[in-house]
């Protein structure tokens, strides 16, 4: 990472600041983005030298390594011309991830993949999706990744988050991965889904890494070739782990995130007024005098809490 910051640095790979950002943020105008290429291409090396390659290994390296492309096409776009408005439209974004999302689950589902649709906190699925699955588990994927993606907004937001919910979800397949633990507390049995608890745990330290260099003050930013594939690798687990419901807890931050500019837009184009001061909600915090490192810690605390509950819940159900 100190290697690819100094050749960012000289090559001017650095983050467009948006002009209505809260004024703190154009200090960092000239620091390197792109860190995701790295720790993501770790956390894949990592995973294919220490699993056992199965096909849920293998489209957990895919789906991650997809997304991380999509993002280094929107990173470059916006380092060469110098704006962050002009990487990929958000349109040619949106496609892009569903085509990914929608191969990823459509080999799933070609496999026999079990479909049950369950719910937090009641142990027996409520109904099979069938085909519908496909549309679900891609709303899925390409929702969570848009959703980190809007939380990394300040040094480190979205870094520890993502390890607690990358840390649930290891537990949950660690779990679903033996056939006695599955079968004494009511989860469906997968055979080969424990191995998964190695590509998360490749990616929390991926992860780790990373944030030595992006606490504030951020030496660079992960940039969309980071906060998407973390964000896909996330809604990929939670899919194999049936927790698709649950990430309303795993990812709580995330999915906050993501209903402030819901709520914000929303309100703005029916009513002409705003909610929140600014959205994504961590910039309404900084506008009400909230320092970046009080936004930072406080949201940790929430994923950690939010992220206990989930873990609880597959005990109490």
């Amino acid at each position: 990472m100190p290697k690819f910051i100094k050749w960012a640095k000289s090559k001017k790979a650095t983050q467009p600041i948006l002009e209505y950002t809260p004024e703190n943020h154009k200090e960092k105008k000239d620091t390197p983005t792109m860190g995701g290429v790295i720790f993501i291409s770790a956390a894949i090396i990592s995973t294919l030298l220490s699993a056992k390659w199965n096909l849920f290994i293998l489209l957990a390296v895919g789906i991650t390594f997809s997304f991380m492309l999509i993002g280094i096409i929107d990173d470059y776009g916006k380092i060469v011309k110098k704006n962050n408005k002009e990487g990929l439209s958000a349109k040619a974004k949106f496609i892009l991830q569903s085509i990914v999302a929608l191969g990823v689950t459509l080999i799933l589902y070609l496999v026999g993949f079990d479909t049950d649709f369950y719910i937090p906190f009641y142990k027996y699925p409520l109904f099979e999706m069938g085909l519908f699955a496909l549309f679900f588990w891609t709303f899925v994927i390409v929702g969570m990744s848009n959703a980190v993606n809007l939380t990394d907004g300040l040094d480190g937001l979205a870094a520890i988050p993502s390890v607690f919910s990358l840390l649930t979800l290891m537990i949950f397949s660690y779990l679903m991965g033996n056939a006695i633990f599955s079968k004494y507390l009511f989860l469906p049995f997968e055979y080969g889904i424990g191995e998964m608890t190695i590509f998360a745990t490749s990616m929390i330290g991926a992860i780790l890494g990373f944030l030595w260099y992006n606490a504030k003050p951020a030496q660079i930013f992960m940039g969309d070739s980071g906060s998407l594939s973390i964000g896909a690798a996330i809604a990929y687990m939670a899919i194999l782990t049936k927790t698709e419901i649950l990430l309303l807890f795993i990812g709580f931050v995330f999915i906050m995130e993501t209903f402030s500019v819901i709520l914000q837009v929303g309100s703005f184009k029916t009513r002409g007024k705003r909610i929140f001061k600014m959205a994504p909600i961590h910039h309404h915090f900084e506008i009400l005098g909230w320092s970046e490192t009080q936004i930072t810690i406080r949201f940790w605390i929430i994923a950690l809490i939010a992220n206990i509950i989930a873990i609880l819940s597959i005990k109490i159900r």
